[in-house]
């Protein structure tokens, strides 16, 4: 067995194939195309384990060499950021290392998802995107209007379109005159990305690999279909957890702990996390304990100890434990009967 060192960038990829003795056998440069990567396959001496570090362009790369029957791993980057560390740095030198870290045994795997997960999980990504651009414009609209001193709702700006057209009809006089134009045209893109929006979601939701899946996910107190989406397209296969731990740190529900001296220092939440997840599950947090009474008093008994964001994490956490266990056990949530609520709620 050889191994394949692949440092992959936007227009090339370079390449080292090192024998176990450590010895270099071959090492270049080629496009990164598929007719490059093809004829690198073809001229490889013997059967190779290739190694690559997991970037933008790492998916596609994985799915054709995988498809050629050469077993291939991808590496964490900010651990080989720690390995790579150096004087000299550049791609020729990036390509052997890798080579290298897999002949000793050492690279630093990292999980890439099946590729059906992967393409449904772009989707969820774009939409996220159309997301942030509508919120972005909504709050371009009332930045203009506040700029130039016309009163408005803001509660009913972006939700009634009636209210939206009585604005323009009432308040054109005192608005400055390219300022109407600018505001039907930022309405017109809201309604469009809202549209896009709604589409991408029943998309995602009535897809066959996900449907079942999603089902029993919103059938936990506080999970809505994005929530339900976005932890099964970002988990993707939920047996590499081996613990509830492990998937509350993968959330960045939890900080990092940084131990010297018998001095221990521990930061809010953790920067080396899922940000979508991390950022959904958030959100979803923060509306639970208005509609479930278990997160209303979990919620109060955290505001208690400390504040508001401690409690929303703990909030967080709890959801996290609970998507896990109906995730992991392919079933359906079972709710607490109400009478270990009461008494939960007595004893507080």
């Amino acid at each position: 067995m050889n191994y394949l060192g692949l440092d992959i960038h936007k227009r090339t990829i370079n390449y080292c194939v090192r024998h176990p003795d450590g010895s270099v056998l071959q090492e270049g440069c080629v496009s990164a195309s598929r007719e490059a990567l093809e004829a690198l396959i073809a001229q490889l001496p013997g059967a190779c384990l290739a190694g690559m570090e997991a970037t933008l362009f790492t998916a596609w790369v994985y799915d054709y060499l995988d498809s050629r029957g050469i077993q291939v791993k991808v590496a964490h980057p900010a651990m080989l950021k720690a390995i790579f560390a150096g004087k000299r740095k550049n791609d020729e030198i990036d390509a052997r290392k890798l080579a290298d870290l897999l002949r000793c045994n050492y690279f630093p795997e990292c999980h890439i998802a099946s590729r059906e997960i992967r393409d449904r999980r772009r989707v969820l990504r774009y939409r996220n995107v159309l997301v942030r651009q509508s919120t972005q414009t909504k709050n371009k609209m009332a930045a203009m209007l506040m700029e130039t001193g016309v009163p408005y709702n803001k509660q009913q700006l972006h939700r009634s379109k009636k209210y939206f057209e009585d604005l323009m009809e009432t308040k054109t006089s005192i608005m400055p005159e390219g300022l109407p134009g600018l505001l039907r045209l930022g309405r017109n893109v809201i309604d469009v990305l809202r549209s896009m929006n709604r589409q991408l979601v029943r998309m995602l939701e009535t897809d066959a690999v996900l449907a079942d899946r999603i089902a029993r996910l919103m059938t936990v107190p506080g999970v809505g279909v994005i929530l339900a989406l976005t932890w099964a397209l970002e988990i993707g296969d939920v047996s590499r957890f081996s613990c509830l731990k492990v998937a509350i740190s993968y959330c960045g529900l939890c900080g990092a702990e940084q131990s010297s001296a018998g001095k221990s220092q521990r930061t809010p939440t953790s920067k080396q996390r899922n940000k979508h997840l991390q950022t959904t599950l958030i959100e979803a947090a923060k509306v639970a304990p208005r509609w479930h009474p278990e997160f209303a008093l979990l919620y109060d008994q955290q505001r208690q100890k400390g504040n508001r964001n401690r409690a929303t994490l703990a909030i967080a956490r709890k959801l996290v434990a609970y998507l896990l266990a109906v995730d992991r056990g392919d079933r359906t949530f079972l709710p607490h009967p109400p009478s270990s609520v009461n008494a939960h709620s007595a004893a507080a």
